[in-house]
Order: structure tokens, then C-alpha cells, then sequence
């Protein structure tokens, strides 16, 4: 694996049942991208994802993040690692507290879940506090998860993964269910991660005014393939990839 690539995707192949999820996938990133993975619903977006972080397993083909082949790997190992995963559905506990969740994600990064010496309440203070100031929570530090609006549970859910410390971070549809506002939020919120700490990022997203206005590199998916790759400018002048998905959106 070349020195400058974080991940290094090769030949992913995955089926189920029959239907080819994906098919000769070979995809490559550098560290500090900010890039987004796009195409119609059942193009294999999430699929791909599940390969990447250990929630599948491909039937042919290789994934190798940091210089280590993790293709096998549970998605627990590859989590500790240094890839996380923020998913369409918000991952949270509604009824703990939003410093709560953070803590407990802390703790579980530290492995200081389990403290015979130190009650956990007073483990990771400091390091949840700094996640819920990073991600702009820290003012529903007191307010049940349940209760947040899908912005602010969107934006803790990037404060859960981003206590793995992750050098990777997948976002599988940061902004479904968000109003205009909220989107924009919580994209500034992304995009200020990949530049300020250096987070490399890659989501999917269907909101196409997401799309050409944060990511600096697209991918195209359909049918589980790749059919088109490059900066904005260079896919939304694709013909395959107007003809397959963008349409008259760009």
C-alpha cells in the first residue's frame, strides 16, 4: 500500500441472495480527503460501507486502512483502529443524557468501562466535555438524547464516533430528516472537523446541494460499481453518471 493512501480498497465484491451489492469496487483515499459517495437508492452506498467497517464481509476483494489488511476484521477492532461510523439512524441511548452517551462512548474508548477503583462518573470529564464543546452539544449536556431535535442527534452521534479518536470517519446520510438550517449546521460542523483536526472523511448523501457544496472528491455507484469518480466539476459533467442519477439536480 503506498505511503500516502489511509484506505485502499480493492476488487470489494458482495452478494446477497443473488443481487450483486457490489462489484469490482476499487477505491482509494488519501489522509484529509473530504469526499462523498453517491448514486440512486440500491446502488450498494451502504453495502459498501458495511464492508468497510466490518459489519460484512466481502465475498472477494481486500480492504486495507492504515497499511493493515482489515478485511476480516470485526467492526469492534476496526472501530478501535481508528475507523468510525455515524449511521442514517442516530446510534444513541434516548433516555441517558447527552453527556451521558458521550461518557459512556469515552469510557468505552478507554476501556475504563469496568473501574473497580474509581466510580465512572468521575472517569473522562474532561474529554467528554471537550466533544460535547467541539460539537456544539455542550449546551444539552443535561437533556435526555430522546429529547433532541434529528440535528442536534445527528451532531451527537458525530460526537459519539468521534470519541474512538478516529482517523476515518464514515457518514452514512449526515443530514436525512434535517431542516435547512440544521443541514447546514451540521456540514459546517463536518467540514470544520476534516480541516481543523484533520478528520478524513467520507459520507454518502442524497441532498445534492450537500453534496457539490462539501465534498472535494465524488464517487459515483450503480448497480454496486463504480461508474464515475473525480472532482465535482468532472462528475457532474459525467454523461453516465446525469444519465444514472444526477440528472437535472446539478
Amino acid at each position: 500500500m503506498p505511503d500516502d493512501l489511509i484506505l485502499d480498497v480493492q476488487d470489494l465484491n458482495k452478494s446477497f441472495g443473488g443481487i450483486q451489492a457490489t462489484s469490482n469496487v476499487t477505491y482509494r483515499m488519501t489522509p484529509g480527503e473530504l469526499s462523498a459517495i453517491i448514486g440512486p437508492n440500491g446502488a450498494g452506498k451502504s453495502t459498501f460501507f458495511n464492508l468497510l467497517s466490518g459489519y460484512h464481509r466481502p465475498d472477494r476483494g481486500r480492504v486495507v486502512f492504515k497499511g493493515e489488511d482489515i478485511t476480516h476484521w470485526s467492526a469492534h477492532r476496526i472501530a478501535r483502529f481508528g475507523m468510525s461510523r455515524a449511521f442514517q439512524v442516530s446510534n444513541i441511548y434516548p433516555r441517558l443524557t447527552t453527556y451521558e452517551n458521550v461518557r459512556q462512548a469515552v469510557l468505552t474508548q478507554q476501556k475504563r468501562t469496568l473501574n473497580f477503583i474509581r466510580p465512572a462518573a468521575r472517569l473522562a470529564g474532561k474529554e467528554t466535555l471537550e466533544l460535547l464543546q467541539i460539537t456544539g452539544q455542550d449546551k444539552f449536556q443535561d437533556v435526555e438524547a430522546g429529547n433532541l431535535s434529528q440535528g442536534d442527534k445527528k451532531r451527537l452521534e458525530l460526537a459519539l464516533a468521534l470519541a474512538t479518536k478516529p482517523d476515518l470517519l464514515l457518514l452514512d446520510e449526515p443530514t436525512a430528516g434535517m431542516s435547512g438550517e440544521e443541514t447546514t449546521a451540521t456540514m459546517a460542523l463536518v467540514a470544520r472537523l476534516n480541516q481543523e483536526m484533520g478528520v478524513t472523511t467520507l459520507f454518502t448523501e442524497h441532498d445534492m446541494s450537500v453534496v457539490f457544496g462539501y465534498a472535494r472528491r465524488l464517487t459515483v455507484l450503480h448497480q454496486g460499481a463504480i461508474i464515475a469518480d473525480g472532482k465535482p466539476e468532472e462528475v457532474r459533467a459525467n454523461e453516465e453518471a446525469q444519465r444514472v442519477y444526477l440528472g437535472d439536480e446539478v
